[in-house]
């Protein structure tokens, strides 16, 4: 990714995305909307008030067969829009900063960096039993500035991930020239 420079001596350490998991609850509702045309004939024929509208989803007829197409198009784009997400947003963590690359949109992206040497803490938290199953939670770094938290939520390994940003913080304050 060249959604930032390399200074001097510096290299990338790690990239990382969301857990997989969590990109997959993300598709779910696309999927649902996506079998919805092919399921709800099936169900309504199982409710005898509802029956007279199953057909309405017989698709056979051009109108209902580019009914039909419109919807599963608006469903491939949004899941794709989701998928869109998932693969440009990003944490990279180098041997001198933790670099944050955002998709907000589709045209729209947003990067932001935090320099190890201003980190004090990083915490990790895994709440829940599907998380702690599936090694996802979220990590907070602390920074030395006033109530400046950088925040990855969803990511997987986050006790390993913690260790590896605590393993470049510089060890000795930087000095600032106060």
């Amino acid at each position: 990714m060249k959604e930032f420079e390399l200074e001097p001596g510096e290299h990338v350490v790690l990239e990382t995305r969301k857990h997989w998991f969590l990109f997959l609850t993300e598709l779910l509702p696309y999927s649902i909307i996506a079998l919805t045309p092919f399921a709800l004939p099936k169900l309504l024929v199982l409710a005898p008030p509802l029956v007279p509208y199953a057909t309405f989803f017989d698709y056979h007829t051009p109108f209902s067969r580019a009914a039909l197409g419109v919807w599963l198009l608006v469903a491939w784009t949004s899941a794709w829009g989701a998928f869109t997400r998932y693969f440009l947003n990003a944490w990279i963590l180098t041997n001198e900063r933790i670099v944050n690359i955002k998709q907000r949109r589709y045209f729209s992206r947003g990067v932001s960096s935090l320099f190890l040497s201003r980190v004090q803490d990083v915490t990790t938290d895994v709440t829940g039993v599907l998380p702690s199953l599936l090694g996802l939670g979220d990590i907070k770094v602390q920074t030395a500035s006033e109530d400046v938290e950088f925040v990855m939520r969803g990511i997987p390994r986050p006790e390993q991930m913690r260790d590896l940003i605590l393993k470049y913080v510089p060890e000795e304050p930087q000095n600032t020239g106060v």
